[in-house]
């Protein structure tokens, strides 16, 4: 990494819009903003995309931009391992910034290398990524969408939970599980909606129906009431935006959940990602990697994670029908899958448009 030195970075802002809005208990957006980072040396183009979104435990779009234009203003000449190394010390606070130059800098190596990123990041890295379907909001299912997912491929689908009133959620579960197909299951996220007693009564109800699991059910994601709840619940719970500012050396074996997910955009890169992944394994904890909905820039990396994190559950990468418009071409879904290629490097290419060297 020492002798690879970068002679070229540009931080390129976007604005992409999304087909429909999306809809949380932490609130919504209907476009993504953000930076498509490229750096260069000698011929070779890394790319990075930096799309902070703070509900999910990332820093806010000014300090994004902040940081970005810090690294910009000091990289050239700098050496790859040097520029990992200062993103290591000082970004910690910025880790949608961070995960956005990392990713440039870590598909810069592996093609100079010429590996696929998952490779750079795990020799026994796999080709194929099972991925869960996306379907937004529960009160805008219908079963008809529950059946497009399936012919698909999906057998699990995530659907957003809290945000109405629970009475009026816990009849629409019940109604789309008559009514869904018989193998698939239903990956619930709550996004942080109800304090522990209003949990434990939806949980209660929640007893019977086809679910996969229950991601962030409590307002305040203290460990002893989520372990009290995981141990009603008959599938994982799991912490997914309250892993934001975790301690490098906790222990996860006392979050209170069996599951964790992983975005790298707000654990700070790829790197603390794999890293945090495989500590969860250690301690018996399952794993799964998602995006942000955020452009293929940043799906490409990601899933190149999630085919090194070795965890075979379905991961939440299915996002790019989401979007109306992209950087470039997004990982090829296939029966529930996405497929990665073995050109080297992370697999992102720009569309025309956006395929100029970075200055």
């Amino acid at each position: 990494m020492d002798h690879l030195r970068i002679d070229r970075l540009r931080i390129r802002p976007y604005d992409l819009p999304l087909r429909r809005d999306w809809h949380s208990a932490r609130g919504g957006f209907r476009r993504r903003r953000g930076w498509l980072v490229c750096a260069g040396t000698d011929g070779a183009i890394g790319f990075g995309d930096c799309a902070p979104i703070p509900a999910a435990g990332t820093e806010d779009h000014e300090s994004a931009e902040s940081a970005l234009s810090g690294v910009q203003a000091c990289a050239l000449g700098r050496s790859v391992g040097e520029l990992l190394q200062m993103l290591d010390d000082r970004f910690t606070v910025t880790p949608a910034a961070r995960f956005a130059l990392e990713c440039a800098l870590l598909d810069l190596l592996s093609q100079v290398e010429g590996v696929p990123l998952r490779r750079l990041l795990a020799g026994d890295a796999s080709d194929a990524v099972s991925v869960n379907g996306i379907l937004g909001a529960l009160a805008t299912l219908k079963a008809a969408d529950l059946q497009r997912a399936a012919g698909t491929g999906f057998i699990v689908v995530k659907i957003k939970i809290g945000v109405e009133e629970p009475d009026s959620e816990i009849a629409r579960l019940t109604a789309l599980a008559l009514v869904m197909p018989a193998a698939m299951r239903l990956r619930l996220d709550a996004n942080g909606a109800w304090g522990f007693e209003e949990a434990c009564r939806i949980l209660d109800r929640l007893t019977g129906l086809p679910i996969e699991s229950l991601e962030e059910p409590l307002r305040i994601p203290d460990p002893s009431r989520l372990h009290a709840l995981q141990e009603r619940a008959d599938f994982p719970l799991a912490r997914d935006e309250s892993l934001a500012g975790l301690s490098a050396d906790m222990d996860l074996g006392g979050l209170g959940v069996r599951r964790i997910v992983i975005k790298p955009a707000v654990v700070g890169g790829l790197r603390s990602a794999l890293d945090l992944s495989r500590r969860a394994t250690t301690a018996g904890i399952e794993v799964v990697v998602t995006g942000v909905v955020e452009s293929a820039a940043g799906l490409w990396p990601t899933a190149q994670l999630a085919a090194a994190s070795g965890s075979m559950l379905p991961h939440g990468l299915a996002t790019s029908d989401w979007l109306a418009e992209d950087l470039g071409v997004p990982p090829r879904l296939h029966g529930g899958s996405l497929s990665l290629s073995e050109r080297p490097g992370s697999g992102f290419r720009p569309h025309p448009e956006w395929n100029t060297s970075p200055e």
